[in-house]
């Protein structure tokens, strides 16, 4: 438990940039915190995460254990009106956070099954080819559209009933962030809907989950990388002692990923016909990138 009066806290985005840093009275609550946050980005939402802890915005600071350090991370989940589409179908958050879909029914565009979830409280949505994730603030999430692409993630229904702060979706599938640090996955096995070979791996200290066509990455709290999925992103075994820490940041292209470290040096791996291999540029990025995109 916090005793100082006031507390010095950093803000901070999942890319490393600092949002915001300074003394809060440790009289008040944690929404301060978040008003903090959303001025770098007006009109999104965000969970703030202390370690692997979810902060929620009515937490006093005064109850925060500063053991687990004063760096606070910001994850941003959805702006307040926000759309998304599969292959074939759309849909929509309004700014009541209800849901509107259309198109083609078995892409996602009916919902009928589960409307009465997507009435209030939906914040982001993702898609795969065919299939829709939605989170709700209260942390969990409703998947509708093809089965065996995301639609169906009632095997692990009780995994999304709460602490969800991230979903990343692929082509086939869906990965799941929670504010324990864990991962879960569900869709395409193939695609990374199945990660029972590295599920010890993804029980905790997770902190940024990425997908490229087939395939996840996740970073964890000490910078290094865990992969799953097809063999184009997958595996990334031939890159495996550049991505064992210090790594801040992952892209995913169609069938590849890059990755940033802390040293500002770039590692890639993936299909070398769609930017898994980078030696041809290797001299410029060892030092010096801030972005990738």
């Amino acid at each position: 438990m916090a005793t100082r009066s006031e507390i010095h806290f950093e803000l901070v985005e999942l890319s490393g940039h600092v949002i915001a840093q300074g003394a809060w009275s440790a009289t008040l609550r944690a929404d301060c915190l978040y008003r903090t946050a959303r001025l770098a980005k007006p009109g999104h939402r965000c969970r703030l995460l202390q370690g692997t802890q979810e902060i929620k915005p009515f937490t006093p600071l005064a109850a925060l254990d500063l053991s687990l350090g004063t760096c606070i991370q910001v994850v941003w989940i959805s702006s307040v009106v926000q759309g998304c589409g599969t292959a074939g179908a759309f849909a929509v958050i309004k700014n009541n956070g209800s849901v509107v879909t259309w198109g083609h029914p078995d892409m996602g565009g009916d919902s009928s099954s589960v409307a009465e979830l997507l009435m209030t409280g939906v914040v982001q949505i993702v898609a795969t080819d065919t299939a829709f994730a939605a989170i709700k603030d209260n942390g969990s999430v409703v998947t509708w559209g093809a089965w065996n692409r995301g639609g169906d993630s009632t095997a692990i229904a009780t995994l999304l009933a709460e602490g969800v702060v991230q979903v990343c979706g692929n082509t086939g599938a869906f990965a799941a962030r929670k504010s324990n640090g864990s991962v879960v996955t569900w869709g395409n096995d193939e695609e990374g809907g199945d990660s029972s070979k590295v599920v010890a791996t993804l029980l905790s200290d997770v902190v940024q989950v990425c997908g490229s066509g087939g395939a996840f990455a996740a970073i964890k709290s000490g910078g290094s990388v865990v992969t799953w999925g097809d063999d184009w992103g997958g595996d990334s075994s031939e890159v495996a002692a550049l991505l064992t820490e210090g790594v801040v940041q992952i892209c995913g292209g169609e069938m590849a990923f890059a990755a940033i470290k802390a040293d500002g040096s770039v590692v890639s791996w993936g299909d070398s016909r769609y930017s898994g291999d980078s030696s041809a540029v290797a001299s410029l990025l060892t030092e010096g990138v801030t972005a990738i995109f």
